[in-house]
């Protein structure tokens, strides 16, 4: 099907890495279907921004995972459907870490966990957070692809490399507002997602939230909860935040202007779009596309 591997490094029972490396000459594809038995192990899916996820929720109906191409984190329960589509002529580049909730709490060792980090090390209840990807964590993974299996300490260098990956993670969920969870199932994760995608669809209008919370068939209230303590944002921020990284991909490597950028992502007041993007990112529009 084509070139490159599928490894597995197992540095315990209670904790196992397998990554992804390859490039295939048709579309491959992987389910993964949930646990008939509820167990504490947790997968955490690393992945690029190459390629497109789809994830399936107890029901047949696919749901786009990374249509805005971000770099991007997912850890969820053994309770989860999903089915991973690797594209062909694509360089696969993925990682899934497989750790039990007792082991992952030793490993962490926080003192004042909060209301997330309790609900993940907890082992009991059914969850789903996504986050996104800096720099040091991209650094992270390149490195870890770039380990030589036949060095006598591969092994453990692929363990230190997955604990850097789990630092810079679990520093960012640190950083979420300590909210008290709120149950979620299975359901209300496939709604997320597509309520994600519904946002994403075109980045010009801003999310209307009477409008999606019956496009998705949840309440306002449920819906809002829901999905910061799934995303670590509300729904506006979070498109918001999306919405200039589509105008610094644009500036930069489409290379558009500063007013095509603007108006084509829904500002009329390029002033009010100037000041998101220095907000963002410290730098103003059109600095930012002359920057080397």
């Amino acid at each position: 099907m084509g070139k490159g591997y599928i490894k597995k490094i197992v540095f315990g029972t209670d904790f196992r890495l397998i990554i992804h490396r390859y490039k295939l000459n048709e579309d491959f594809t992987i389910k993964r279907n949930a646990s008939l038995e509820r167990n504490d192990l947790i997968s955490i899916f690393f992945y690029n921004n190459e390629n497109l996820i789809d994830l399936v929720y107890n029901q047949d109906q696919r749901v786009p995972f990374s249509q805005n191409n971000e770099s991007a984190i997912q850890l969820t329960t053994s309770d989860m459907n999903s089915v991973i589509k690797f594209p062909a002529n694509s360089e696969i580049y993925k990682c899934i870490v497989g750790i039990t909730s007792e082991k992952l709490a030793t490993l962490l060792r926080i003192e004042k966990p909060n209301s997330i980090i309790q609900k993940i090390t907890s082992g009991k209840d059914s969850f789903t957070y996504f986050e996104s990807m800096n720099q040091e964590m991209l650094r992270n993974l390149k490195q870890l692809f770039e380990i030589n299996v036949e060095n006598n300490l591969s092994n453990f260098y692929y363990q230190i490399k997955v604990q850097e990956l789990l630092y810079h993670l679990f520093d960012k969920l640190l950083q979420r507002v300590n909210l008290p969870h709120q149950l979620i199932n299975n359901a209300d994760v496939e709604k997320l997602l597509v309520l994600r995608n519904i946002i994403l669809e075109d980045l010009s209008k801003p999310p209307v939230l009477g409008a999606l919370s019956k496009l998705i068939g949840m309440s306002e209230t449920k819906m809002k909860q829901l999905f910061k303590q799934t995303f670590g944002d509300t729904i506006y921020n979070y498109y918001q935040k999306i919405r200039m990284e589509e105008a610094a991909f644009l500036l930069k490597q489409a290379g558009y202007s500063v007013s095509d950028v603007g108006y084509q992502l829904g500002f009329s007041n390029l002033s009010h779009f100037s000041r998101l993007f220095e907000k963002q990112f410290g730098i103003t529009p059109k600095k930012y596309s002359v920057v080397g």
